[in-house]
């Protein structure tokens, strides 16, 4: 934004320290014209004929009070300009680090020392943004990375196969499109995810009241079938005593965000004989839903990541059908994100994954 030339900060509190300090000088001397002045005599012999009248005392007290009211000027400006100049120099570090920030160089902190006052509590928020910044912007290049890796690989399997298929015409081309279907479908739901990942970080949706219990009953109703194939025993639970988990947000998304939990708890699970509980219920202010699952035990440092795009755990990696494309987690972490909400993953002592999910209650 252009702005016309102006004066400086510095100046303006250089002149604003003078003026006071001018202004109080001269009420000193008008307190002292007032309650001393005012009662010496007025006449030619002064008082009892030795002491000066007031005519002597104004002649030598003017021109003594007119320097020490331009010394007093110039101190100020010169005072006042030093001082600001002082109390400035925080807002010129934290102007440095903004132009190297606007540059592309995120990195840079202002890290100003000394004890916690206005400008420090300011720099120390700057820094803070800096690395939430950074952090964001770090993020979305590895998402990008891993997003145009996962893309170009079903691409380059299609290629190859159509090369293969024009090189051998006499190939079964049955085999071929089944693993093209295959190879398109896996492209096509990688698709999907990303795009409901953008929708949920955008935020731009429309709100109505949800139920979070009729969402857990739905999805598990859908999974169900996954769930007897796996010999995997799927309960959904409900605490009624302090009402209705209700929310505001997108039922579509946050179907979406229940059934991916579910189903990342029924495909990571025991090989048979596990257990998937959905618990739902209202809290104060808030609603609560709760997936946990048996499993194997997962370190605290893999389920820190798992939330990431693209990030698997070696313990967490499927082979079969239900291998997926890294992104349910992730779409669930931007999905309660976008409704204002907490996600709080916490490994299981005897192994598997609790999943808790807050959301702002329904005013």
């Amino acid at each position: 934004m252009r702005r016309r030339p102006g004066p400086s900060a510095r100046l303006k509190l250089a002149l604003s320290y003078a003026g006071f300090l001018f202004v109080a000088g001269a009420l000193l001397l008008a307190v002292v014209w007032m309650f001393l002045l005012r009662y010496v005599p007025d006449n030619s012999q002064g008082l009892l004929g030795v002491s000066p009248n007031r005519y002597l005392l104004v002649r030598t007290f003017a021109p003594a009070a007119a320097a020490a009211m331009l010394f007093l000027l110039m101190f100020g400006l010169l005072g006042g300009w030093v001082l600001a100049g002082r109390m400035l120099r925080p807002l010129t570090r934290i102007a440095d680090a903004a132009r190297t920030a606007g540059k592309g160089s995120l990195s840079h902190r202002v890290r100003m020392e000394g004890r916690q006052d206005e400008f420090r509590e300011l720099a120390d928020t700057f820094d803070s943004m800096l690395e939430q910044l950074e952090s964001h912007v770090a993020e979305q290049q590895r998402f990008a990375a891993n997003a145009s890796h996962e893309l170009r690989t079903p691409l380059a399997i299609s290629r190859t196969l159509l090369d293969v298929a024009l090189k051998d015409p006499a190939r079964d081309h049955r085999e071929l499109l089944e693993r093209l279907s295959v190879v398109n479908a896996r492209a096509i739901d990688l698709t999907e995810a990303l795009l409901l990942l953008s929708r949920g970080d955008s935020g731009n949706f429309t709100r109505e009241s949800v139920d979070l219990s009729l969402l857990a009953e739905e999805a598990a109703e859908t999974l169900l079938p996954l769930a007897e194939h796996r010999r995997i025993t799927l309960d959904v639970t409900g605490d009624v005593t302090g009402g209705a988990p209700r929310t505001t947000g997108s039922p579509e998304l946050l179907l979406r965000m229940v059934t991916n939990l579910v189903q990342n708890a029924v495909v990571h699970n025991l090989p048979a004989g596990g257990t998937v509980t959905v618990h739902t219920e209202a809290y104060g202010d808030t609603s609560v839903l709760r997936v946990e699952n048996t499993g194997s035990v997962l370190p605290a440092e893999l389920v820190a990541t798992l939330t990431e795009p693209f990030r698997r755990g070696t313990e967490r990696v499927r082979t079969d059908e239900h291998a997926g494309v890294g992104l349910g987690l992730a779409i669930v972490h931007s999905i309660v994100r976008a409704h204002d909400g907490i996600l709080d993953l916490t490994p299981r002592p005897a192994g598997g994954l609790r999943v808790t999910v807050r959301l702002p209650a329904e005013p």
